[in-house]
Parts: C-alpha cells; structure tokens; sequence
C-alpha cells in the first residue's frame, strides 16, 4: 500500500487511533498509538522509542544491558503493507514496525530486520522460505480470580460436532475478523484441551508470516475480550491440561515460487537432498535454537516425551513424536503441499527471532551439506541405543535455564543475532528465568497466561 491509501482507507473506516505495532525479544507485543491526524508523517518518519524499551522482560523489569540505557531514541517505522483495519474494536487499525536508528537501518537490536536478514541470506542460494504457524490456544473465563476453561467442568471431545458448537459463535467472528486482514484460513478445530482451540492459516514467505503470527495473536485475544473472555497462547497454561504449541510448518521454493525445493519425486519419501541437509542443520542447532522457538519458563512443561510436542531431536516421515516431521503430501497436490513441521515451537516465542533462527540452522545445514542421520520410524522414547546414534537423537533440554545455556553455546546463532541483539535477547530472558525460579507455580502460570 501507498501511504495516501493507508490515510483514505483509514479515513473511509473512521480510524482514530493507529497502533505502530513491534514484538520485544520477550515476545510481547507493543504498541505505540498515533491520532490518525498525524498519520501522513508518522507513516514516513515513524514513532520514536527509547533505546532502553527492548530491555524490558515479558514481567515488565528493566534489565541493565549496554547500549540500551534510556539515553537515546530509535524509531519504530511502519511496513505499509501490514496496515490493517482492526475488526474487533472500534475506530482502530495497527501497522507493524522495523525498529530503526536515525540512518533508517537497523540499530541492532531488532528482531524484523533480523528475519530480514536471515530471508536475505538464504536468498543467495535460490532459496525462499514459506511458512505458517500453527497455533493452538486456550479460552477462558475468570471467576473468583482465576482463569476456567470456558467448557468447564464438562470437556467437549477432541474434533467433535458438540465442541465446535460450543465455540462456534466466538470461532465465526474470529475467523471472519482474520479474513478481513487477509490471512487464508484453512482450518479451525476443537483440540485435546478443556476449553482448547486450534486455527491454521494458510502459508506466505517468511516475513508474512512472522507479521501474520503477530495480528493473528492479538486478533485471537482481542475478539474472545467482546465476548467477556480470555484467549491464551501460553505454553501450558494449565498445568493439568495438554500444552498449547504454534508448530512451524515450512518448505523451500525456488526464486520465483514454481518449484518446491523440498520435493524430489525420485527420492525416498519424496524429501530431496536440500531438504536433508536444511533438516540436519535444524537438527543440529536445535538444543539451542528451542530458546528461541519454545524460549518462556513455561515451554519446558509442555516439551515432554509423548506429548507431541517432542523431547528430542529426532526427525522422521508422520512422526508426531518427531521435532521435525516430514509431512506427506495430499493427493493431486504432492509438490504444492509437501512441507515440514517443525514441532517445539510455542506462541511464547517472538516470530521474527524464532523463523529467523530457523532459517539461519537449516541454511548451516545447507552450507556444510550435513547428514541428519536416520529418520525416527517409532517414538523416540522406544528407540534402542543404536537406533538412537543412526538418527543422531539428543534430548532437548529440560528447563529454560539450560536451554539459554545451549543458546550461549551456539557460535552460529550468536553471529548471526550480531553483538546487540544477542546480549539483549540473554539479558531479559536470564532474568526472567531467575524470577519464575525463584517463585511458585501460580505465579508462573498467572504471568504466562495473559501476556501470551
């Protein structure tokens, strides 16, 4: 879009105020609103930010970083092609940001550009990613201070007619209200979970996707709020109820998005060789990588063996027990469709730093044309100690702290983050780690559940 029809069509929905929207390392979404009067500006010059606002964890402390102190500004500058108009509240819209130093690049420490630059990267090697998130959620209600799963104390069966009616009216308005900011919906189901929702959208390249992970979260929440009640994309929000993931499902074209270069007809299971090699380096980087794919204190309930969720770096062909599955194709449509799912992976994660660290471990694998070992053809769990070593299976870690270990570890992903970005993502994650330790479950359940 053009700015003067961001302004018109702004104009012609009553638009007051517009939210100049970005994520912080703790995946939070932020916002800074502008009167749509000074719209025609800002969309050129942006909003301006304190350097120290992306050193703020998801509980709302200050961490000390170096170059983050609150002496400075940097700018939030909008992507005129995510202006939406918001469905579910009046006289809104949201544009989402780069965060920009006064040379209008990246300061670094912003996580958009940072995708940017990993889809800029895997580009000079023919290559565009395409991706979605698969999200799953819980709504709820609050009563006498707590949050209940809206079916409860009844549990409406996984996939049934009775579920989705229960839901149905709040699911309709949300969909609708996706649809109107362009996401493709392809599926909207009751899942396992007392009060437990899943909705699929539909693939884009990279950066849409990250961008769509963001509207798609606040559209969720925003919509179950007009129905007086609570959506959450915590990882596991109830302790007793399965956990809640947002799976990355991806594959890899060519330049001019003809061909998946994922898909060799002629080759075992139909995975081609690039595809081997991207699912080795994931693979490999992937004790680390899951501080960014499933990065809160919370993730590490839901990552357990036999909760689809996987526990390990297996890989394998339908293996929902897997970290990477390769998904088979559907019928008449096998190249279009084939693509990997990427299971430890939860709505707790800032999209841009997560799919970005994705691409820069697969692109790794690419590089130094690694093996991924044998694929998982059982439960990782039920493997023998040589078919263990055949798929290079290693358990994930267990807990946040190691996790960040694992990450602080990784050489590839720290030069890829840059020094800025690093030390940031770090800091505020560490001292998140040290609080929810130092407290109880409530509250670490109540911290998670309404801020994801």
């Amino acid at each position: 879009m053009t700015s003067q029809e961001i302004i018109e069509a702004a104009k012609a929905a009553g638009v007051q105020l517009v939210r100049f929207e970005y994520c912080d390392a703790s995946g939070v979404a932020r916002t800074k609103t502008v009167h749509v009067s000074q719209l025609e500006h800002k969309l050129v010059e942006g909003v301006g930010l304190t350097r120290a606002q992306m050193s703020i964890n998801m509980l709302e402390d200050v961490i000390p970083i170096a170059g983050m102190e609150a002496v400075g500004e940097i700018r939030l500058v909008p992507d005129l092609d995510t202006f939406t108009v918001l469905p579910w509240v009046p006289a809104s819209a949201s544009i989402l940001c780069d965060q920009l130093d006064h040379d209008r690049l990246n300061w670094g420490a912003c996580p958009r550009s940072f995708l940017k630059d990993m889809i800029a990267r895997v580009a000079t090697y023919g290559i565009v990613v395409q991706a979605s998130f698969e999200n799953e959620y819980y709504v709820a209600s609050h009563e006498d201070g707590q949050f209940v799963p809206y079916d409860f104390p009844g549990h409406a069966p996984v996939y049934s007619p009775i579920g989705h009616d229960m839901v149905a009216e709040l699911m309709i308005e949300t969909i609708l209200a996706l649809q109107t900011q362009g996401m493709v919906i392809e599926q909207a189901i009751n899942e396992y979970g007392a009060g437990q929702q899943e909705i699929a959208i539909r693939y884009s390249d990279a950066l849409r996707c990250a961008d769509n992970q963001m509207k798609f979260r606040d559209t969720v929440r925003g919509v179950a709020l007009r129905h007086d009640l609570f959506a959450s994309f915590a990882p596991k929000p109830f302790p007793d109820e399965i956990g809640s993931g947002a799976h990355i499902h991806f594959s890899l074209w060519d330049l001019q998005g003809e061909r998946n270069l994922l898909y060799d007809a002629n080759a075992d299971h139909c995975l081609s060789k690039v595809g081997r090699n991207f699912i080795a380096g994931v693979a490999e980087h992937l004790p680390a990588l899951v501080a960014l794919t499933a990065p809160s204190y919370n993730s590490y309930r839901r990552l357990q063996p036999n909760a689809w969720s996987s526990a390990t770096t297996a890989w394998g062909f339908d293996n929902k027990e897997a970290a990477l599955r390769v998904t088979s194709p559907f019928f008449n449509r096998e190249e279009q469709s084939f693509n990997i799912e990427f299971k430890p992976s939860d709505a707790s994660a800032n999209p841009y730093l997560s799919l970005g660290g994705l691409i820069a471990c697969g692109l790794d694998g690419i590089e130094r044309d690694l093996d991924p070992g044998d694929p998982s053809q059982r439960n990782p769990v039920d493997l023998t100690p040589d078919e263990l070593r055949r798929g290079k299976v290693r358990p994930l870690p267990s807990s946040m702290t190691s996790a960040l270990d694992e990450f602080e570890k990784d050489d590839l992903l720290k030069d890829a983050f840059g020094d800025l970005l690093y030390r940031c993502y770090l800091g505020v994650r560490r001292a998140e780690d040290a609080t929810f330790s130092a407290n109880d479950e409530d509250f670490e359940i109540l911290n998670h559940f309404y801020r994801f």
